[in-house]
């Protein structure tokens, strides 16, 4: 009679200690499939799929701290082509400087009023002269806010009678500002001067 007692009695342990370390082992199972399914989401929201000519692209997602001396960079080449790219004709002109004026504040704007009362742009329509810039490279200074930048960069003037090559340097600051339509990459030129605006050489057109 003892005896069967305390063979129950062992059993129940038993099946207690086994029971016990079922219910841990299950609310393993379950934390790590918790964690795997947030880690997969937050994966599959760094991907991000782009449609280009019916075509589904994948890119990935990455913090804006990794890529700011990137994005910093294209904002100041596309600044400057903007401003610097020009054909004669005044639409174009004030089209493309337009959308330079959004990258940069009133520093820009002084330069681009200083060419127009020069008679720059009267200059380019009337003589059919095309400008074309070229950024080199872009010097970048990321231990100080704003951030200063240096952009060295290749000028051709071209018309009818040839080609002039001008070397163009210049000089600003850059700050963070909100992304927009306008201004894509969120970052906008302060304090933009000229430093350097020289002719280098002179290529005539064969006739």
């Amino acid at each position: 009679m003892f005896s069967q007692t305390k063979n129950i009695d062992t059993a129940f342990r038993h099946i207690k200690r086994f029971s016990y370390l079922l219910i841990l082992a299950c609310a393993g199972i379950s934390c790590f499939a918790i964690y795997k399914s947030y880690q997969s989401s937050a994966e599959f929201k760094n991907h991000i799929y782009i449609l280009a000519n019916g075509k589904a692209l994948e890119a990935f997602a990455a913090d804006r701290k990794t890529n700011i001396p990137v994005e910093a960079r294209d904002h100041i080449k596309i600044f400057h082509e903007y401003f610097f790219n020009l054909d004669p004709d005044d639409k174009q002109i004030q089209a493309t400087v337009t959308k330079a004026l959004y990258l940069a504040d009133a520093s820009a704007k002084t330069q681009y009023d200083n060419l127009k009362e020069s008679g720059f742009y009267a200059n380019l329509i009337a003589g059919n002269i095309s400008e074309q810039v070229s950024v080199d490279s872009i010097q970048l200074d990321m231990s100080q806010y704003p951030f200063y930048f240096k952009c060295f960069a290749s000028e051709k003037l071209i018309r009818t009678s040839g080609t002039a090559n001008r070397s163009l340097v210049t000089q600003g600051y850059l700050r963070n500002v909100s992304r927009s339509d306008n201004n894509p990459h969120g970052f906008l030129i302060e304090r933009w001067e000229t430093l350097e605006n020289k002719d280098l050489n002179t290529t005539n057109a064969k006739p």
